[in-house]
């Protein structure tokens, strides 16, 4: 291999951290395939007030990170040059790319551009959020620290309710002018009651009110106290049932992870309520596998627990999807959160429209659907025959 080629790099290397113009420098084209890393980023970056170049070392899909000081570089650099065909140098008005061939001939080669870059000495990229965890009404809720880092123990929980955010945003109504009326149905220990106020807080100011529903009068009364000390104007939570709230005029409704039919419950009182938008994570789906079990026991698959849970779970949320589209909704299940994060990972949402419904066409898909699983009735079905819906 030429090493003067690689010296001359290495001077570049030198000389460009030496006066703050190094960009970033990219090591690829690696000479053996799965012995080390596919690629190598370097970057300056700032650590507690110390300049040192960080090394991302990607390899299948897993990266690994070390910061080292300007004099431990060249070194580090000229041994991952041994395992590597290409290097890419980039300075704040230059680039250097250096090539190796098979044969061990190498190459650098260095052009002037006219455009001016600018080293990009953070750290961390900030992770896109819709959430901010410096509010302090997340240190109340047990999610961070008085420092607003979230705790570790908690990433999981944060993450999971950042996400149902981000998937909630695009499904909001559009150019609303009155006051939005949510409703959060169980809202439990309101991580996402408050996540939702948080977020439209930032999109319609103070021209939305939210009411969390909880059964619990000790999570009443916490959440009460921390939206209270907090200010948070038009947060609000109630001890009450899904089943017995009396819900009217509601524009939005959410009800995540109700148990069972409750989330049927939930999705009958929107309905009535003619929300806009219902958002519901159903949790445990025990009435359609109870009749699948008793009306089709000799089904092969149903010999195994873990496939009849499953099962139930998809004809189950597939119903409810067919009966909110029955009564004008446009139905969307998705998942919200990685299911090693959590097993309760599907949403559904249905955005009210108001174009023509096929319930002729839908009546035969859940007949088809309970028919061939042997079941007599959904029990959203029975929720929406008890607020006089046909």
């Amino acid at each position: 291999m030429n090493d003067d080629s690689i010296e001359e790099l290495l001077r570049h290397i030198t000389r460009l951290a030496g006066e703050g113009k190094l960009v970033k420098l990219t090591l690829s084209k690696p000479k053996q395939k799965n012995a080390g890393p596919r690629n190598v980023f370097v970057k300056p970056v700032i650590i507690k007030g110390v300049q040192l170049l960080s090394f991302v070392y990607s390899e299948e899909g897993k990266h690994t990170t070390q910061n080292l000081l300007p004099d431990q570089v060249v070194e580090e650099v000229r041994r991952l040059l041994g395992s590597f065909r290409a290097a890419n140098l980039f300075g704040v008005r230059s680039e250097y790319e250096w090539l190796a061939s098979k044969s061990g001939n190498s190459r650098l080669v260095i052009r002037q551009n006219d455009v001016q870059r600018t080293p990009n000495l953070e750290h961390d990229r900030r992770k896109s959020r819709f959430l901010d965890p410096l509010q302090p009404y997340w240190f109340d809720l047990g999610i961070t620290s008085r420092e607003g880092v979230v705790l570790p123990s908690m990433q999981h929980k944060f993450k999971q309710v950042d996400k149902y955010i981000g998937l909630l945003e695009p499904l909001m109504p559009q150019g609303w002018s009155k006051k939005l009326k949510v409703v959060d149905m169980g809202s439990g220990k309101a991580y996402l009651t408050f996540a939702f106020y948080e977020y439209l807080k930032k999109k319609v100011g103070n021209n939305f009110s939210i009411t969390g529903v909880e059964q619990r009068a000790g999570l009443v009364e916490l959440t009460n106290r921390i939206a209270r000390n907090h200010k948070l104007e038009g947060l609000d939570f109630v001890e009450g049932s899904i089943n017995s709230y009396p819900l009217s005029e509601t524009d939005i409704l959410i009800a995540l992870h109700a148990c069972d039919t409750a989330t049927d419950d939930a999705i009958a009182a929107g309905i009535h309520a003619g929300a806009s938008l219902i958002v519901c994570a159903p949790c445990c789906h025990k009435q359609v596998r109870q009749e699948i079990l008793s009306s089709k026991p000799s089904l092969p698959m149903f010999r195994y627990g873990i496939l009849l849970e499953r099962q139930a779970e998809i004809l189950t949320d597939t119903l409810r999807a067919l009966l909110m589209e029955k009564y004008g909704y446009k139905t969307r299940i998705m998942e919200f959160i990685e299911a090693e994060h959590t097993p309760k990972n599907i949403m559904l949402a249905g955005v009210k429209h108001m174009g023509v419904v096929n319930t002729v066409l839908i009546d035969e898909q859940i007949a088809g659907l309970k028919h061939e699983y042997g079941i007599a009735t959904h029990y959203l079905e029975t929720a929406l025959e008890k607020r006089s819906l046909t």
